[in-house]
């Protein structure tokens, strides 16, 4: 059995999904579905049990790690415009613990989602080298609640044989509609040009940055399935520990914008606005995983380009209305 926690969210749904192409239909989904729309990332997935998360950890986690063979620990309050900080510790820092605690007991594979929010204004580089991860300096909430697992997890004298920590970058694809203000500019910016037919980008507030010209290293929500799933393989064990997952490569908002605008077959059209005053000293003008760590480990995986997965989001999936992965 194959664990995945928030796996009705963005990246777990579309973990699930991938999953299920290569036969894996022995899945236990752990979420918290209330009246969020995520519910509609479960249809069209084959899983065998679903069980709301807070009553997992509590009520059934030790009778079902008998049986789970493979843990994605995805499930996280991914906002990184939370305030609530006693909220963030108790759903992404003691539940993150209280799971590594059982997968280590258990010797259970474990993967888990950190962040790329932990390199804040990136001052200190994004090396994922685990002698550097105690420097880093995050901006808001969000990524010190990342912060604080990966530090912790780094300390403990017993894990199991195999673990990952991967630090995202900027994900975009299927399956994010749900996420609000923390979906992807692909999506909020298809959503700008059918209704106006011009996209919105913040202008720069900081010298030696133009306009739209702010970086980030954007991967496709595909490429982090596929890089977990290649995680399973018992020989992935002699690589655990923290790593970039993003492509390397750091690519504008400008590039980003009329990768959208092609796949649309709409003319470009962008207006740059102010940038609230709230934003700016948490705003990360360049973002790029150093992916030197992930190439050793995992030198054969292809990346799909900026154009490429933008084309395949907008033309597959956001076209044809909200299509699920």
């Amino acid at each position: 059995m194959i664990l995945v926690t928030g796996g009705a969210g963005f990246i777990g749904s579309v973990l699930v999904k991938e999953l299920n192409l290569l036969g894996r239909e022995d899945i236990i989904i752990v979420d918290r579905l209330a009246e969020s729309q995520k519910w509609a990332n479960l249809v069209g997935l084959k899983y065998q049990e679903y069980f709301q998360c807070d009553e997992f950890l509590t009520n059934f986690a030790d009778d079902v790690m008998n049986s789970v063979s493979f843990i994605f620990h995805i499930g996280a309050c991914s906002a990184t415009t939370e305030l609530d900080m006693d909220y963030l510790m108790r759903n992404n820092v003691d539940y993150s613990r209280a799971l590594f605690e059982l997968a280590t007991q258990h010797d259970i594979p474990f993967v888990y989602a950190s962040s790329a929010a932990t390199y804040g204004d990136g001052e200190k580089g994004y090396s994922d080298e685990h002698s550097k991860i105690s420097e880093l300096s995050p901006l808001n909430r969000y990524g010190y609640s990342k912060q604080l697992v990966d530090e912790w997890i780094l300390k403990q004298p017993q894990k199991p044989t195999q673990w990952f920590g991967l630090k995202f970058f900027n994900v975009y694809g299927p399956n994010e509609y749900h996420k609000g203000d923390m979906r992807s500019l692909v999506h909020k910016a298809y959503g700008q040009i059918l209704e106006s037919g011009k996209v919105q980008l913040f202008k720069s507030h900081r010298e030696g940055y133009e306009d739209g010209k702010q970086l980030r290293d954007f991967i496709y929500v595909k490429d982090i399935a596929r890089a977990m799933i290649e995680m399973m393989n018992p020989s992935s064990a002699n690589f655990s520990g923290i790593y970039n997952l993003g492509t390397g490569s750091a690519r504008s908002f400008l590039d980003l914008m009329k990768a959208t605008f092609k796949a649309m077959g709409k003319e470009e059209n962008i207006e740059f606005i102010d940038m609230p005053m709230r934003f700016r000293n948490q705003y990360q003008y360049y973002t790029q995983a150093d992916m030197t760590k992930f190439k050793e480990f995992l030198p054969h995986f292809k990346f799909t380009t900026l154009e490429d997965g933008v084309e395949d989001y907008v033309k597959n999936y956001l076209v044809e209305g909200e299509k699920h992965f």
